[in-house]
């Protein structure tokens, strides 16, 4: 199929986890995809066109994030985008990977965090309005469980960004409704990846499943979301981690 004739997927952070496993489960299905990470294009990535597709980006900076969108605008086939997940995520951590709380997270780290985890979702989705709008697409904002607990192990930065992020999932889904763009999250819990703090695994026995998530998991849910199974479907944030939630 010539890229013309193709879904368009835009992922952010998806060099690695989850976002790794989205990548391989869109372009296996036969979508486009266009990839934003702070890593450049890895020659190790299997997926046709990624080199091409790959863009290099500090979603940090605000500026920079608009200007991706402007970019992606002008390769897409007929102006339309099926597709926009917002996976990107940072979560600082203390020495020796200690969690660092409200209390000890410095002002700087607060922004650097809340630009990544949570403004670049509303800056590229907005800055992308209309082409999702073209092709009645569907946005997945990629959230968390520490969104909605105190969590051992991820940060109070990276948790108050997560929980801003399912509040910004219901706002975007009224928001976008009217142009036919469905906007919804998904919650992972603790997902195999190497973003996980060391010590995770004890925390197996206490889950449902007793056992972490695969990435691919995730990405299955997320290929859901951006489906035509889930054309009624938004507003709505899935939880992904094994009945953890509960």
């Amino acid at each position: 199929m010539s890229d013309v004739g193709k879904k368009t997927l835009l992922l952010t952070g998806a060099s690695r986890g989850i976002g790794h496993a989205t990548v391989k489960r869109f372009s296996a299905a036969g979508w486009r995809v266009f990839t934003c990470s702070r890593q450049p294009f890895s020659d190790r990535c299997p997926w046709p066109g990624g080199e091409d597709n790959h863009i290099v980006i500090d979603l940090s900076d605000p500026s920079g994030t608009a200007e991706v969108a402007e970019r992606i605008r002008t390769r897409l086939p007929n102006e339309k985008l099926h597709a926009l997940v917002n996976n990107a995520g940072i979560s600082p951590k203390g020495n020796g990977g200690r969690r660092l709380n409200s209390l000890e997270t410095d002002i700087e780290s607060w922004w650097h965090v809340f630009h990544v985890n949570f403004f670049s979702s509303v800056i590229l989705a907005r800055g992308l309005k209309t082409e999702l709008a073209n092709a009645r697409g569907a946005v997945v904002n990629v959230t968390s469980i520490a969104g909605s607990r105190v969590h051992p192990f991820a940060g109070a930065a990276y948790a108050t960004s997560k929980a801003a992020l399912a509040a910004l999932t219901r706002e975007m889904a009224h928001d976008f409704g009217p142009m036919g763009v469905r906007v919804n999250a998904i919650a992972p819990g603790e997902v195999v990846s190497s973003m996980l703090s060391p010590g995770t695994e004890s925390m197996i026995p206490g889950l449902p499943l007793r056992r972490l998530g695969e990435p691919e998991e995730v990405a299955d849910a997320i290929f859901y979301l951006c489906s035509d199974q889930s054309s009624y479907v938004s507003g709505a944030e899935i939880e992904v981690n094994g009945a953890q939630h509960v």
